[in-house]
């Protein structure tokens, strides 16, 4: 079993949808008992809460259903994913300071890493911001997810 943590700050954003998107077509192509997809924020004051509504919405509207309960991430994260994905240079950062001896460093990625046909470096955070950010990080995050998908096939051999 291939497992996938995407993180960023509070797990009620982002890392919820770049989970959705990334299980959906994770089932889509009949994989999901040989992927599992998991999120997390860097800090847990949004612990045991839905993701924000309007990313809910925006999701919904292109098929994502976004059922995921914010967490905090752990330190056995480390050991019990292959790939963690990370959506801002800040977040990286703060995650690797959780691995002083780098030794979990080839699991830690940052999402765009993974997009195909993107150019930004970052997810950014639509928190702040208009319905317009909450589509820009989906369509982000779509290509991710198909980056990914693609780079686990390729390198684990799962058909």
């Amino acid at each position: 079993m291939i497992k996938v943590l995407f993180v960023c700050l509070g797990n009620i954003c982002r890392s919820p949808v770049g989970e959705a998107i990334f299980q959906k077509l994770v089932n889509d192509k009949g994989l999901n008992s040989k992927i599992s997809v998991d999120s997390a924020g860097m800090a847990g004051y949004h612990t045991g809460e839905h993701a924000d509504s309007r990313m809910r919405k925006h999701a919904l509207k292109r098929g994502y259903e976004i059922t995921h309960r914010a967490r905090k991430i752990r330190s056995e994260d480390f050991f019990e994913f292959d790939y963690i994905l990370i959506m801002d240079q800040n977040n990286y950062h703060d995650y690797l300071r959780l691995d002083p001896g780098k030794v979990y460093r080839d699991k830690v990625f940052f999402a765009t890493d993974f997009a195909k046909n993107r150019k930004e470096k970052e997810v950014p955070d639509p928190y702040y911001g208009g319905p317009e950010g909450f589509e820009h990080v989906i369509d982000i995050m779509e290509d991710v997810a198909q980056g990914l998908l693609r780079d686990i096939k390729e390198k684990h051999d799962i058909g």
